[in-house]
């Protein structure tokens, strides 16, 4: 008898496993926008895992917006993008709700996402 071995993880990023809030901007054929208030409920550094109320078909173009306090400048801090470009790469059906897998545009960037309590204190942010 022939065993049938799990499929291998292909992914190039690890998840993590949070629940952000994120606003989903989308254009339908008839150029019309619409905007919703969604959860992303894993993210990784190619995409994210978002749960909206709205249907979207396959291969949607997204923009995801993380909301966020306003921070005034800070020039120590580099200044990242809360908006995201994506594509629908896969869609599930639930009752009330559906979850997009997506795939952001470009990566994003892991570089200087850690900072050490000196650069945030000189910046003015409490740690």
């Amino acid at each position: 008898m022939r065993r049938i071995s799990p499929k291998k993880e292909e992914r190039k990023w690890a998840r993590l496993q949070l629940a952000i809030p994120v606003f989903v901007r989308t254009r339908d054929r008839n150029d019309k926008d619409s905007l919703e208030f969604a959860t992303a409920i894993n993210i990784s550094a190619g995409g994210a895992l978002v749960v909206v109320r709205r249907s979207l078909p396959k291969s949607s173009l997204v923009s995801l917006e993380i909301p966020s306090a306003p921070i005034g400048p800070a020039s120590s801090l580099k200044t990242s993008s809360r908006i995201m470009q994506a594509k629908a790469v896969w869609v599930a059906h639930l009752d009330d709700y559906h979850l997009l897998g997506l795939k952001f545009a470009r990566p994003l960037s892991t570089d200087a996402a850690a900072f050490s309590g000196k650069q945030l204190r000189r910046a003015g942010s409490v740690v």
